[in-house]
Formats: C-alpha cells, structure tokens, sequence
C-alpha cells in the first residue's frame, strides 16, 4: 500500500509540474492512471509536495528558479494594488514549489467583504468572479484576474481569495510541518531578497 501511495504521489507530482494542475485534481488522475483502485487512500498534500519538490531538482533545476521568482515578484504587484485589504501570499508561489503553469493564490482579509470587489471595478480591473476552496477546506469567493508576467511572457492567474478579517487570526497558525502557511508582503520580500528562492523559513 505505501508503495501504491508513492507512486500516486509520483505521478501526481510530475503532473502538478509539467501542467500546473492543483493537487487534489492531480492525485485523482494520477490514482485513475496508474489503475489504482479507487478505495485506495491518495497521498496526503505534504507527500505529494515532497514528490515535487524531487520532481523539480530532478528536471527543472536550470528553470524553476526563474519561473518561481517572476510569479513572486507578480504577486507582489497584486499585493501592492490591493495592500488596504490585508492581502496574504500562499500556495505553491509562497512554498517555492511553483513553476510558470502555476496560479498565484492571495488571500485577503476584509473588514467589508465587498469592499475589494468594489475596489477592482472603481479601477476598471476586469476580473472573474469564482468559488474556490479555501484553507479550511470550505467555499471562499475569489476574484480572478488574467494578469501578464512581463518575465515569462505568459498570462498568469491571480486569484484574490475574499476572507472575513476575523479569519485572519487562524490563517496564521503553523501548517503541519511548523511552516508558515502564507505571508504578508513584508515577508515575501524578505524571501525574495534571500540569494536563493528557498521555501520560506517556518
């Protein structure tokens, strides 16, 4: 069973990296690939985050580091704009596991949830409104925008994901692994001026 579990996460992992798929998606088609029953248990998020972070090392070692800078220095450009709404960078882009396919997820923490919703049309941003899952597992809206990366030529999706700021307070609780599960701009930048794209420290 283990070695059923590691190669799901295997093959979950390369198609996390090689078609920006998220996890909970990729770990259902790698299980139906491999024939694996569909009983059997998936790997947990954290394995399948090891898997790529092997993944990567193995065959984008040359290029991650570029994609994962770019799409940071993209999210703190959205971070900026909507810097009144207490916005939080999370995901693969503030775990350093992203590649150019990966999604950029903000989580903002509103006193009026509304209120960044009204900001973006006050500043005739087009964007997306959408239903996404959030840290908890429940139903969050979340305002997508198709925004350019200057650095890698591609569009890029920003999902600013609308929280209560009462949900603030459990947003930063240490993940599983005593990491810091999001961080302000503060600290992505502090990440960011680090001489390596390391994950960021727990």
């Amino acid at each position: 069973m283990e070695t059923a579990t590691a190669e799901i996460a295997a093959a979950a992992a390369r198609i996390v990296v090689e078609e920006g798929l998220e996890y909970g998606p990729a770990k259902r088609r790698a299980a139906r690939q491999l024939g694996v029953s569909g009983r059997a248990p998936l790997p947990d998020n954290e394995t399948v985050e090891d898997a790529v972070r092997e993944h990567i090392a193995i065959f984008c070692a040359d290029t991650q580091p570029g994609e994962l800078r770019a799409l940071r220095e993209l999210a703190l450009v959205w971070m900026a704009r909507m810097a009144e709404f207490r916005p939080y960078i999370g995901g693969a882009v503030w775990h350093g596991t992203a590649t150019r396919l990966s999604d950029i997820y903000i989580q903002m923490f509103c006193d009026d949830c509304k209120s960044a919703e009204i900001s973006l049309i006050d500043h005739h941003v087009d964007y997306d409104p959408q239903t996404v899952t959030g840290f908890h597992g429940e139903s969050v809206e979340a305002l997508t925008i198709a925004a350019r990366s200057p650095a890698l030529d591609v569009v890029v999706g920003v999902h600013l994901m609308v929280y209560d700021l009462d949900d603030l307070r459990g947003a930063l609780r240490l993940d599983n692994r005593g990491r810091t599960p999001r961080g302000d701009i503060a600290a992505l930048r502090q990440v960011m001026s680090s001489l390596t794209d390391a994950p960021p420290p727990p």
